[in-house]
């Protein structure tokens, strides 16, 4: 039987923890991105990886070598009375069971994108959230880059004037013996684990961010996606073309077949006014430049951006920690996530549907 953890909650406060101090994460897939990534960034943010559950031999030394309690189970994880937070982490395919599970012991879930690996499975996880009421988020860290909330706040003071368009290419290299640990296996390219390649995995983070910084989600969407480079069933690179509510025009590149040497990490969005450039703004590392050009005058001018070299996992962490103490939710919202999910697959059934197509023979 699952127990839920200690709240400290004021009345009517659903998933809200008001006790004071560190707030302790439970991890459910403790592989490379919440190890080297994840779980450190909880701990800058002030709070404390307490458990994990991956089936890997390896993530579990790792964890205990680390001060983690390592459970066998998730039921385990979830029946141990400390863990106050839910980070999911694991192959996409079996985000569902653990996010619903935690919802419904009424811990807050913070799940790695996308959502899940198909709508239907991302539509359960939405609706254990409301059902509950218990907060959920699925992590778009790239939300919470420096960069990208300088961006948004100059576009949110007009200093593009008339924003037309915004154009991000997000892209890296991933060979098919590609594996974060020996006993680790590239799930990333196995459709049943991870839903797709290259469009699913990396298309996420460019969707929400054009929502995220025009307050102006995406609403028709076109695709295509290749198999060009890698002998592997998933997609290798993918192309969106995408039109948001209030008519700004978005295209994403994103691939698994762009040499890591290249450029392969910008992001623009051009108005009337000017044009903004991030450039390595997009990943797990912080950093990057933002340059503004003018329109008037052409020149292009370096951006000073306050606490430019934070993580955005850091950032995210603090976020979702203050969310769960009642603070600000804005960044993580089921339902928004879900169009997200079903976006994605708006694009691949239109990539399907073109390749279909006699005009494309």
């Amino acid at each position: 039987m699952h127990q839920a953890p200690r709240t400290g909650r004021p009345a009517g406060a659903v998933g809200v923890i008001a006790v004071a101090g560190p707030l302790n994460w439970g991890i459910v897939g403790y592989g490379w991105v919440a190890r080297d990534f994840a779980a450190p960034a909880i701990q800058a943010a002030g709070h404390r990886v307490h458990a994990i559950h991956d089936p890997s031999a390896t993530a579990q030394a790792a964890a205990r070598a680390a001060g983690i309690v390592a459970h066998s189970s998730v039921d385990a994880l979830l029946a141990d009375p400390a863990v106050e937070i839910v980070y999911v982490a694991t192959p996409n395919h079996r985000h569902r069971d653990p996010a619903v599970a935690a919802l419904e012991t009424g811990r807050p879930v913070l799940c790695e994108k996308p959502m899940a690996a198909t709508v239907v499975e991302a539509e359960a996880i939405a609706a254990a959230a409301i059902r509950t009421g218990v907060l959920y988020g699925t992590a778009f860290d790239q939300r919470h880059h420096p960069s990208h909330a300088a961006m948004r706040d100059m576009l949110r003071n007009g200093r593009l004037g008339t924003v037309t368009a915004i154009r991000i290419c997000y892209a890296c290299w991933l060979g098919a013996d590609w594996s974060a640990t020996e006993d680790a296996s590239n799930w990333r390219i196995d459709p049943a684990a991870a839903g797709g390649g290259a469009l699913m995995d990396l298309a996420p983070h460019g969707l929400d961010l054009v929502h995220f910084l025009l307050g102006d989600p995406i609403e028709t969407v076109t695709a295509l996606v290749q198999h060009r480079v890698h002998r592997y069933a998933v997609d290798d690179g993918a192309m969106i073309l995408g039109r948001t509510r209030g008519g700004v025009l978005a295209s994403l590149h994103v691939a698994y077949n762009h040499p890591e040497s290249l450029p392969r990490r910008r992001l623009e969005v051009i108005g009337t006014g000017g044009m903004l450039v991030a450039e390595n703004t997009m990943g797990q590392e912080p950093g990057g430049s933002l340059i503004l050009h003018d329109a008037a005058s052409g020149q292009a001018t370096p951006i000073a951006v306050e606490n430019a070299h934070a993580s955005p996992f850091t950032r995210q962490m603090n976020a979702f920690g203050e969310a769960v103490r009642g603070g600000p939710r804005d960044d993580f919202d089921a339902v928004r996530d879900l169009r997200t999910m079903r976006l994605l697959q708006r694009a691949y059934d239109q990539s399907a549907a073109l390749a279909e197509s006699p005009a494309c023979r």
